[in-house]
């Protein structure tokens, strides 16, 4: 997407010389120092990334570095997840690993609406080696045992990304303790339901989560015995239910490091044990626990590695998303192997501009300058719409060399040519809201459009590997090349899975389709998983073939491209059919639209007794307070919201955007909702990977469903 140019001809012709010039003046004296890189990058074209094994359209295909076979760990031998982490603690004992930020103050300030905001002031990042954190897990691990947790019985996690969690987590692994993982915003019924249906005896939590979540369902878990604090251990709750004992991280540290509690003989877990029962979050119903062995994120972690280059000890990973969720805990096992630094951070501090730090101090990123970060879409998507405020405020000159530098570097990247001059004097104060050294960007959890992808290719001069991946296959799938700068694929088969399409005739997609074949994706592999006590479900999403393999349904429509990269087109669930018989697809449509300024979060709703589809839109605060401006609205945020005339307004600028995205008229929304409230996973109506709750968002905005279709 370029940007609009309202720009001299001759202005144009003139910063193209400048750019040849300085292009000139870098390369020619490389070559004659005989060096062989003229800043050019690989053609995506040039390149082969995935085939069909089988010749049929179906597939199933695989990258064409696993044709003969998948891979299925980072060497030979290594399979456990308490091996990969010995063999690093031994080759890196010395080197940083895991960070955490001091904080130095908390201070409440004053928000416009009068609420009071607790602000930080951080100061450097403290660092465990990793020699000193495999002592700490080693320590935790023998002091579950002494606290009468036995191997292959499980225990429970319910704690913020922190360093303590991975500690816990690699003390777990080493002792054959199955980890049950939560998101630290499920709600009380979904913890007390894993916990028991897991029969957990010993929980893994910090203060704040024990003292406003976990307390209110003690009663709910009999089987409890042990609750772990992993900062100090909390006194402001006098009392706890009978036979539950509250213990700190350091005091069971403390207590594995005694004499006789060491010398205890660990029982190692096999390839096949049950490593890690990850609650999903989940878009409907009771969260689902789903079974992760050892195997299986070893997979995993190598056909993740395999498409980092040069991974290694001088690389800083920022750790911000969720552990609970399979994209953070994958990403961070990859660290391990490779020895690379993990500094831990928030959403909330991840930024200088971010909520929680105090102005004119730094955020995480600005500190820790990350060579590696993974992120949501729904995180990328506020950088770019902040970015491109900006450049709108920007004077003539500013905004005009700005818009020149993107569409002059947008189209180089796709000749696969780099644009020193323009990363140096355009892009570097863009760069650095990252830190200014990220080298590589991922992506997953939900579809990331083509306008933030190619921003942040631009912008932030760093590749974007778009993935797709999901719980069952133990975040495995697809990821693509970082050389490969095509927007709105997710890439060619990881080397550890396999993927075919199933032909989806009610949907109209078909193996045969050309020019591209379509279907619903099966992704097959030792990084394929099951549900935990879950037997219904996993005879109808898994499937095992004649040679053994486990292949999971994914319920995601997908297509291969000449190359072999996957694109994701549809999804079942997501497909509605409207009263004239048209299939609209909700999913497309929300992708379309968050490309619109105006919109932070929408969804798509249509009845299927109705004839159009509606919307409920998040609207960007900024835009939306300044159209009501020149509308000559006032009022208060929730007045401007509910301001029949705004919605109007609003919807007609989506509609602009929904053209201009090559919608058909009966898949644009003919009426919307504002909503005044974002949508977080705190709401309950998106998940932690801010994934859209349909069934919640349906049942919170039930009242303006019914009006906006008639019905009132």
């Amino acid at each position: 997407m370029r940007l609009k140019e309202d720009v001299n001809p001759l202005v144009f012709v003139l910063f193209r010389v400048v750019v040849w010039l300085y292009s000139l003046l870098t390369y020619v004296p490389a070559l004659l120092l005989g060096s062989s890189s003229s800043g050019s990058l690989s053609h995506p074209s040039q390149r082969v990334k995935a085939r069909s094994v089988s010749g049929r359209p179906a597939g199933p295909y695989r990258d064409v570095a696993a044709l003969d076979r998948l891979t299925t760990c980072l060497q030979p031998g290594v399979n456990t997840l308490d091996r990969v982490f010995e063999i690093s603690a031994e080759r890196f004992s010395k080197q940083d690993f895991l960070g955490t930020r001091q904080v130095l103050r908390e201070e409440e300030e004053r928000q416009e609406n009068g609420r009071m905001f607790k602000k930080v002031i951080l100061g450097e990042y403290l660092w465990l080696s990793y020699g000193q954190a495999y002592r700490a897990a080693r320590e935790f691990g023998s002091g579950l045992l002494a606290l009468g947790q036995k191997p292959c019985k499980n225990t429970a996690i319910f704690c913020e990304t922190r360093t303590e969690w991975i500690i816990a987590a690699q003390a777990c692994f080493m002792y054959n303790f199955p980890l049950v993982t939560f998101y630290s915003t499920l709600g009380g019924p979904a913890i007390a339901h894993g916990l028991n249906q897991t029969e957990v005896s010993h929980i893994i939590t910090s203060k704040e989560l024990l003292e406003t979540k976990l307390k209110l369902i003690l009663m709910e878990v009999p089987r409890l015995q042990h609750i772990i604090v992993v900062d100090d251990k909390p006194t402001s709750w006098p009392g706890y239910p009978r036979g539950i004992s509250v213990h700190s991280m350091a005091t069971v540290q403390a207590l594995g490091a005694k004499p006789e509690n060491v010398s205890r003989q660990r029982r190692s877990p096999g390839p096949g044990d049950v490593a890690v029962i990850m609650y999903t979050s989940g878009s409907t119903g009771v969260p689902k626990g789903v079974m992760i062995s050892h195997s299986n994120l070893i997979a995993s972690i190598a056909g993740m590695a395999e498409r980092i280059p040069d991974l290694g000890v001088n690389d800083t990973y920022i750790a911000y998303l969720p552990l609970a969720h399979v994209l953070e805990l994958s990403a961070e096992m990859v660290c391990v192997a490779y020895g690379c630094r993990i500094g831990y951070s928030s959403p909330q501090t991840l930024a200088d501009q971010s909520t929680k730090i105090k102005k004119g101090s730094k955020g995480d990123s600005s500190v820790l300058q990350p060579t590696l970060m993974a992120a949501v879409p729904e995180i990328m998507d506020r950088v770019y719409k902040n970015v491109m405020l900006k450049v709108e405020e920007m004077g003539v000159v500013q905004k005009t060399l700005f818009i020149l530098a993107y569409n002059y570097k947008m189209e180089q990247l796709a000749k696969g040519s780099s644009t020193p001059l323009c990363d140096k004097l355009v892009f570097q104060k863009v760069r650095a809201l990252l830190g200014g050294r990220t080298r590589v960007l991922l992506s997953g959890g939900a579809p990331l459009s083509a306008a933030t992808q190619r921003f942040m290719n631009i912008c932030l001069c760093c590749p974007v590997g778009q993935g797709y991946g999901l719980t069952e296959t133990c975040g495995a799938g697809t990821i693509s090349q970082l050389w490969d700068y095509s927007t709105g694929r997710v890439g060619a088969p990881l080397v550890c899975c396999e993927i075919q399409l199933k032909d989806w005739v009610e949907g109209g997609y078909r193996s045969t389709d050309k020019p591209c074949p379509r279907g619903e994706i099966l992704i097959g592999g030792p990084s394929v998983t099951v549900y935990y006590k879950n037997e219904t479900m996993n005879r109808e999403n898994f499937f095992v073939d004649k040679n053994g393999q486990r292949w999971f349904c994914t319920g995601d429509i997908g297509e291969f491209q000449a190359d072999g990269c996957l694109k994701i087109i549809d999804r079942k669930k997501d497909l509605v059919k409207l009263q004239a018989g048209e299939y609209v697809s909700l999913g497309k449509v929300e992708a379309m639209l968050k490309n619109c300024p105006l919109v932070d979060n929408i969804c798509a709703y249509a009845n299927s007794d109705e004839s159009y589809v509606i919307g409920f839109v998040v609207p960007n605060q900024k835009q939306l307070l300044s159209l009501a401006e020149k509308r000559g609205i006032c009022g208060t945020w929730l007045e401007i919201c509910s301001n029949p005339v705004m919605e109007e307004e609003v919807l007609k600028i989506i509609n602009d955007t929904a053209l201009t995205a090559q919608l058909e008229r009966f898949e644009i929304p003919q009426k919307i909702c504002l909503s005044s409230e974002p949508w977080t996973p705190e709401t309950g109506l998106v998940t932690d990977a801010f994934k859209l709750k349909r069934k919640e968002i349906k049942s919170h905005y039930q009242h303006d469903i019914e009006r906006m279709y008639g019905n009132m």
